[in-house]
């Protein structure tokens, strides 16, 4: 089997690819730096020139080729080999027959545990929705506690140092007494806050117990990551901006998180997904993926999810059941309550 070309799919915010093959087995996938689609278009020509007369059946091999011929690094450059790294690996599984998670080491599960994103912005709203969530079924969801990063900071909080993290506190205390204890919260600070407000915040919350405190600060210094991690109860969780595997073993290394979140198709595919998560079990951490984007992404996270042993929970994009994703598949994703279950056959 080869490689006879890599065809190049933008839907709407996404940009998918097929590499076609000689015997009419395509594999689809997803690049992750939705912000620069045009990018990771011009990296995919470049990459193509290689791949086309290709084995697609080594993988490993060609990820290394391309990860350490490209000179340079960057999201655009891991986004694209995510999106290449993933197609291969659905090329091999439909060859072969099987799910991809056969060929990373079989089945631990056969659904995942999953949670929406609360797009809403006060106590009051972010409660209510949570409550219809949990009689939907789900038992887990992300909060947005720096407001609509749509807007700007100053636009979304006081500048008041007291009055914003107290306004931090009250959305998990109005979540909490509304849904009870059978009910999860990852509190979503999107890099928001500096290291005194984060610091502030958890241990305003920690009474509260939610599940994982998600990127408090921005992720450029693992130090201070860690020093925030090591100063609340709450655990951390970081990694979704992460483009190689040794940025997540300084996380490790410093002890900044116990959930650590890759993505599929920004960090290079499930290639080093698998990796990271290996990775993460030897520390006693748990993986999260992160997954912002269209039915791709969540299938190849679904083989990732069911392969290792230390999964913890799958970000489902709310925009999925609210736009029009779902006609994306050919197979929508079957889901049970706040779980979606593992396909059983090559995707």
């Amino acid at each position: 089997m080869k490689i006879t070309k890599i065809e190049l799919l933008p839907a709407s915010k996404y940009l998918f690819i097929k590499v076609h093959t000689d015997e009419g087995i395509h594999g689809t996938g997803e690049v992750g730096a939705w912000g620069y689609l045009d990018g990771c278009a011009g990296v995919l020509k470049k990459l193509e020139d290689y791949l086309i007369g290709q084995n697609p059946f080594r993988i490993e091999h060609h990820w290394q080729y391309l990860y350490r011929s490209m000179y340079f690094r960057g999201s655009i450059l891991m986004s694209a080999l995510s999106a290449v790294d993933i197609a291969l690996w659905d090329i091999k599984g439909k060859a072969l027959g099987v799910p991809v998670y056969e060929l990373l080491g079989g089945k631990c599960r056969d659904k995942v545990r999953s949670y929406e994103a609360v797009f809403k912005f006060t106590p009051e709203d972010i409660a209510a929705r949570c409550v219809e969530l949990k009689e939907q079924g789900w038992d887990a969801a992300r909060l947005m506690i720096t407001g609509d990063i749509r807007l700007s900071q100053a636009e979304r909080r006081s500048s008041v140092y007291n009055a914003k993290v107290s306004d931090y506190i009250k959305i998990v205390k109005a979540v909490r007494e509304a849904v009870g204890d059978a009910f999860d919260m990852i509190l979503e600070c999107h890099r928001s806050m500096d290291p005194m407000e984060a610091l502030a915040f958890a241990k305003g919350v920690e009474e509260y117990r939610p599940l994982f405190l998600e990127d408090p600060i921005p992720p450029d210094s693992p130090e201070a990551m860690a020093d925030i991690a090591a100063r609340t109860n709450i655990p951390v969780a970081t990694g979704e901006r992460f483009i190689n595997i040794q940025e997540f073993e300084t996380i490790f290394q410093k002890r900044a998180a116990k959930y650590v979140r890759p993505d599929v198709c920004a960090l290079g595919g499930l290639t080093p997904s698998k990796k990271v998560a290996a990775m993460a079990e030897a520390n006693y951490c748990k993986i999260v993926p992160h997954n912002p984007l269209g039915p791709v992404s969540t299938a190849a996270c679904l083989q990732l999810d069911a392969a290792i042993p230390n999964f913890a929970i799958q970000e489902f994009p709310s925009f999925y059941h609210q736009g029009s994703e779902a006609e994306m598949t050919k197979e929508p994703f079957k889901e049970d309550g706040g779980y979606i279950i593992i396909p059983i056959v090559p995707v």
